[in-house]
């Protein structure tokens, strides 16, 4: 049957498939929109199953912050072509309002959180594959709850964080520390909440290397353990969010809280980077 060029466009406005994918779809439902549409979120299934071994390594990071809660999800894709087109980045938009209105816990939840439309999170990735003819996952998504919280996501939006804190701080500050965390990627808050097999593994690395030292052949092993203290402290002073110092400066990003605002810190923190 002859397919009118409104209805494709209609179909692609409703789908935002492809125009040829919308008249091919159309051909085949003789017409039906609704079978049309169906028809489309079939091949994504198919794209999904046929490049289920490629990998998503370009995509986009989008935030938003309700009152005391804020929100991260990356939507992945395999090129920066379809990274960058507009309607990629607003059907991430789209997924992280379905997951703000849950209030969805964890990524896991969110997959089979529904749209206003009655479309899963799951089915809507599904569906974007479809689409855009590349594998297309959701490669990330967190939630914090704080007093105070402030998000970022770097320019080439391949990576970003969000933070709370304990209370209001002024917000060019909350940025800076944003931005300190997005760029140095620190592996935890604070030395108290660094996870305990990444302690013991530099630990372990910091006592083998004072005992390869032909120079503490000698030493006794609470020396050597001393030593390794020390290094310890080295290590959390730069990997650490807190404790590591403002890019170009002296003064640590505690510091730089507390001189701001008396008794602030950071409570919560996710980051996130897409990488090859």
């Amino acid at each position: 049957m002859e397919i009118k060029a409104a209805d494709v466009m209609k179909l692609r406005k409703m789908t935002g498939a492809g125009m040829m994918d919308c008249k091919k779809a159309l051909q085949e439902a003789e017409g039906d929109f609704d079978r049309a549409k169906d028809i489309i979120r079939e091949k994504g299934k198919l794209i999904v199953a046929k490049r289920s071994d490629r990998t998503a390594t370009e995509g986009v990071v989008v935030t938003k912050i309700v009152g005391e809660k804020a929100y991260i999800l990356c939507l992945a894709c395999e090129t920066d072509f379809v990274a960058q087109n507009v309607e990629f980045g607003a059907s991430a938009n789209a997924m992280l309002e379905v997951a703000v209105a849950a209030d969805a816990a964890d990524r896991e939840t969110l997959m089979g959180v529904k749209d206003s439309e009655g479309h899963t999170v799951e089915e809507m990735v599904t569906e974007k594959s479809g689409q855009t003819g590349e594998k297309v996952e959701l490669a990330y998504y967190a939630r914090i709850e704080a007093p105070y919280c402030v998000a970022y996501v770097h320019f080439n939006k391949k990576l970003g964080t969000i933070l709370g804190f304990n209370k209001p701080i002024a917000e060019e500050v909350a940025k800076t520390v944003a931005m300190q965390a997005t760029a140095m990627a620190p592996i935890s808050i604070d030395e108290n909440d660094c996870p305990a097999e990444v302690v013991e593994k530099e630990k372990a690395i910091a006592l083998e290397m004072m005992k390869q030292d032909p120079k503490n052949a000698n030493k006794p092993e609470a020396i050597l353990e001393k030593i390794a203290e020390g290094k310890m402290r080295k290590f959390f002073e730069e990997n650490t969010l807190l404790n590591q110092c403002v890019v170009g400066e002296k003064e640590s990003i505690r510091e730089l809280i507390n001189r701001t605002e008396s008794g602030a810190t950071v409570v919560a923190y996710k980051r996130f980077a897409l990488e090859a």
